[in-house]
């Protein structure tokens, strides 16, 4: 008999997850979301084959610790509609995550452990109260898209030059104040969105980027 790999228990009305999931061991993709889960059991870390997980819509306030332990996912892991204001450090093992969705959660600053997800590809963070980003961006040299639409953010760091693969920046709906002229210097860069953004005025440097193909919309 095939182990089971998937499991889909999208919009079930759970509660609460059943004790049976935490030990199904070779499962690889597992979906919680909207069922207005309060909490999360340690025991996910049983789950040690998971590339796939899905928490979003729900109600948590926390993450568990061990999730840091699954060092495997690396495909998505989707934390998006919930009220967490923080992630435990654990997370920083997630070496391999290239996607990461938190957003529509109550974060005043990007968790620590995010920018050691190294190999991370797309970031959506919109719908927080994120009022800056960390210089420690840098470190994630693999981004793709970056997605900050309707935080408290005035400005950007200047380390954001680093992030050499960046082809997208959601800024959409944020009190922008000034933007780093390093920004333009961002070799692949297609899009900066910066609609519902208020700028005192428009950099130099956006005829520049306009010039070589990339769309700013405002």
């Amino acid at each position: 008999m095939t182990a089971e790999k998937n499991l889909n228990l999208w919009k079930k009305q759970l509660g609460q997850v059943p004790e049976e999931v935490w030990e199904k061991a070779d499962l690889e993709t597992l979906v919680l979301a909207d069922n207005a889960l309060a909490e999360i059991s340690e025991k996910i870390a049983h789950l040690k084959r998971l590339r796939m997980l899905d928490l979003g819509h729900n109600r948590l306030t926390k993450i568990p610790q061990s999730l840091g332990e699954i060092e495997n996912l690396s495909d998505f892991l989707y934390l998006h509609d919930n009220q967490l204001a923080d992630l435990p450090q654990s997370l920083a093992n997630l070496k391999k995550l290239r996607y990461l969705n938190i957003s529509e959660n109550k974060f005043t600053a990007l968790p620590q452990a995010v920018t050691n997800m190294t190999a991370l590809i797309e970031l959506r963070a919109s719908d927080n109260s994120l009022n800056a980003l960390p210089n420690s961006i840098a470190q994630l040299t693999h981004l793709r898209e970056l997605h900050l639409r309707n935080n408290r953010i005035f400005t950007l760091p200047a380390e954001i030059v680093s992030l050499h693969e960046l082809r997208q920046i959601d800024l959409r709906g944020n009190p922008i104040l000034m933007l780093p002229p390093e920004i333009a210097d961002l070799p692949r860069l297609e899009k900066l969105d910066l609609r519902w953004v208020e700028l005192p005025e428009k950099p130099e440097w956006f005829a520049r980027l306009e010039a070589r193909g990339c769309a700013i919309y405002r």
